[in-house]
């Protein structure tokens, strides 16, 4: 197998702080042009502050890096996987910097986020372009496009909802109702509606709620049990008079009637970002905890096998696409100038 004409490979990523200190200059950058005031951003890092002053973002990515190149080693593929960041060290333009100091001239990139929008897609060939110019195009891009809507992600997903609806089943006993909540991060509902290509069975939300029904459906088969669902959201920011996707996943909480519990599943993140381990495991619990509600949270997919798998499949079929072996792999965000997932 190769991975040719790419010598490297490129996790891009949205960073975060590793030490106190970091956290309201990360916020900073995190929110450049936004008008957010610094008293916002310091209410917000206390989040930070309740795990250690950091973010669980950069272990997590450190780990992901390891297993896909030992998947890729396993195929017979020996390229270095580094990491750019959008709003914290290291930067994409420092590792482009290196990767073009290094020799490389064609690096496969491939973005921690699953779906389409212009946050989790276009912004980051924006980026990598950005970081191209930086370099006077010594290196040169191509990324994996949003792989959300494939069987494998589905699996992985409907593996980590099986375990925790077992877990919980085992609490509160075999009758009890229970509901599950898939949650995702809001975005602004201006830029939902220019997702993708724009239309409507495109956008984000349409995204999300296709993987969720698939994910339902694999799992309650496996479980023997129709399971009774929704999609949520959570992490909502910026202004309260811009109108932003929802439901909250806490709001729908409090709303819930006739349920012994709840398992929430984060098929909107691929790791435990701040917005699980704090919007998830710390701000539902607790709304969980007051509405009386069982509560169990689901795995993120990033140490699921076939997940990993599934990654490195994506890279080597835009490897062979690059050498004119097959044809390009459809994308729902182009490349730039494409009129597609435009920020709103």
């Amino acid at each position: 197998m190769s991975l040719a004409p790419y010598t490297a490979v490129m996790l891009a990523s949205y960073g975060g702080p590793d030490r106190s200190e970091d956290v309201l200059p990360f916020m900073r950058n995190a929110t450049a042009g936004k008008g957010i005031p610094d008293e916002r951003l310091l209410e917000v890092s206390q989040h930070y502050e309740l795990f250690g002053g950091k973010s669980p973002i950069n272990e997590l990515n450190a780990a992901l890096m390891a297993r896909i190149s030992e998947e890729l080693r396993r195929r017979g593929v020996s390229v270095p996987v580094v990491i750019g960041n959008r709003n914290w060290h290291p930067f994409f333009a420092e590792t482009v910097g290196s990767l073009a100091d290094d020799g490389h001239e064609r690096v496969a990139a491939l973005a921690t986020s699953a779906y389409s929008s212009y946050s989790s897609c276009r912004q980051y060939r924006e980026d990598l372009e950005r970081a191209e110019a930086g370099v006077d195009g010594r290196v040169r891009f191509d990324k994996v496009g949003p792989f959300a809507e494939t069987p494998e992600f589905a699996r992985a997903q409907a593996r980590a909802v099986v375990a925790a609806w077992r877990e919980l089943r085992a609490r509160v006993g075999a009758a009890a109702p229970l509901k599950l909540l898939f949650v995702t991060h809001s975005i602004p509902r201006a830029m939902n509606s220019a997702s993708a290509s724009g239309e409507e069975g495109s956008r984000y939300d349409a995204q999300h709620l296709r993987v969720a029904a698939a994910v339902a459906e694999l799992a309650s088969a496996e479980l023997g049990e129709k399971l009774d669902w929704e999609l949520t959201y959570c992490s909502r920011s910026g202004s309260p008079h811009v109108p932003w996707l929802e439901p909250d996943v806490n709001d729908r909480m409090e709303e819930l009637d006739g349920v012994a519990g709840v398992v929430t599943a984060p098929i909107g993140f691929i790791s435990d970002h701040m917005e699980v381990r704090y919007d998830l495991d710390t701000q539902a619990k607790e709304t969980a905890d007051a509405q009386g509600l069982a509560y169990q949270r689901a795995a993120t997919v990033d140490a699921d096998p076939e997940f990993v798998e599934l990654l490195v499949d994506k890279l080597v079929e835009m490897a062979a696409a690059a050498r004119g072996e097959l044809s390009a792999p459809t994308l729902a965000c182009a490349p730039a100038g494409v009129e597609c997932c435009l920020p709103r």
